[in-house]
């Protein structure tokens, strides 16, 4: 089934194909997929081996660090990995079992770093530049990876890249630059989800760019109500405009 699906999405375009081991989500595992496939060393062997084989694109794999702490098999998937052809590797500082609680660990990342050739990056509570140049060190990788830590602050990659290259902290975006992003990521969300998901997307996504927006908070709630793209258009041209 995943080689099929790798064909397919190559088909339609797709540069690599990326396999998630690493989702935490119960609805995932309880169906023996995302992180809880780590539980399992030889399926594991058997789907990367098959992917691979089934596209000419390369194809990298997300993990954990384990199943739960007293199975820390990162190490083992990760040799597993590369000897299947896997060409990266992104690994989340927890197991499965910590889900998103308490603070990721890079120790198992660098152990994964040293054991493999192929390029490894380190996901987990980077949400600064400070932190960005911390992980990076700590673990030796090729990379980084955010996720979270970019929901209502998609800048946050280029003052990583900036802090990175000039070992200094750039210019906190100001209020102009953050209403046109906004804006054009609500635009981005109605014409690729459609006016249904669209609209649900975008009050998701406004609760995220609310936290860093100073009175936010009544401006949100309202746009929560909103039932159609040009009232939710016009709600965010409203509220920038009132911040002048």
């Amino acid at each position: 089934m995943l080689a099929d699906a790798a064909r397919l999405n190559m088909e339609r375009g797709a540069d690599i194909i990326d396999i998630n081991m690493g989702c935490p989500a119960k609805k995932v595992c309880n169906r023996l997929a995302g992180s809880a496939l780590m539980q399992d060393e030889a399926l594991v062997e058997k789907i990367l081996t098959t992917v691979v084989k089934a596209v000419p694109i390369p194809v990298t794999l997300k993990t954990r660090t384990g199943w739960d702490r007293e199975h820390k098999n990162g190490v083992t998937i990760a040799k597993i990995a590369e000897d299947a052809g896997i060409q990266l590797l992104a690994i989340h500082g927890r197991t499965r079992a910590d889900k998103y609680l308490g603070q990721a660990e890079y120790d198992t990342i660098a152990e994964i770093k040293r054991a493999v050739k192929i390029p490894v990056i380190a996901n987990g509570d980077i949400d600064s530049p400070e932190k960005a140049l911390t992980v990076l060190q700590q673990t030796g990788c090729d990379g980084i990876m955010l996720g979270r830590a970019a929901h209502g602050r998609p800048w946050i990659f280029r003052e990583i890249r900036h802090y990175l290259n000039t070992s200094t902290l750039l210019t906190p975006i100001s209020l102009s630059e953050r209403a046109d992003i906004i804006k054009q990521h609500l635009l981005a969300l109605h014409d690729f989800y459609g006016d249904d998901l669209g609209i649900r997307f975008a009050r998701k996504h406004l609760a995220w760019y609310g936290v860093f927006l100073d009175n936010s908070r009544s401006f949100v709630q309202q746009f929560h109500k909103l039932t159609n793209r040009q009232a939710q258009c016009d709600a965010v041209e409203a509220f920038f405009a009132a911040q002048v």
